[in-house]
């Protein structure tokens, strides 16, 4: 399973930014976002069920950031609206494959989001 993300960028407060991963391979139990800021823990931003239902988002990103399923087999966006420079962060995608003993996550490979004032 390969991942691959794009999207990323610089923006000042206020602006917008979408996001995009696809991956290969394979059929998935769930999808999401992660971040990860300099000198913090990555963190989930929004995930959402295979089929594009149940979206779950961090409450720092509730009512401006928007996850969504592509029409296309496998891929997932991130649209970033309101942006705020505490959203600077490397953000990931993450795509869990239902497995036993437990579910395997597949990462992409990262793009940088930078939020100016």
């Amino acid at each position: 399973v390969q991942l691959m993300e794009s999207g990323g960028g610089s923006v000042q407060a206020g602006g917008s930014l979408q996001l995009s991963c696809g991956a290969s391979g394979s059929t998935f139990q769930g999808m999401g976002w992660y971040r990860q800021a300099p000198g913090k823990q990555r963190e989930l931003v929004a995930e959402i069920t295979y089929d594009g239902r149940s979206p779950i988002y961090a409450e720092s990103v509730k009512g401006r950031f928007t996850i969504s399923r592509g029409n296309a087999r496998n891929t997932m966006y991130l649209q970033m609206d309101s942006l705020k420079p505490e959203d600077t962060a490397i953000y990931y995608c993450n795509f869990r494959e239902s497995s036993r003993p437990r579910d395997i996550d597949y990462w992409g490979q990262g793009t940088q989001v930078t939020v100016s004032t």
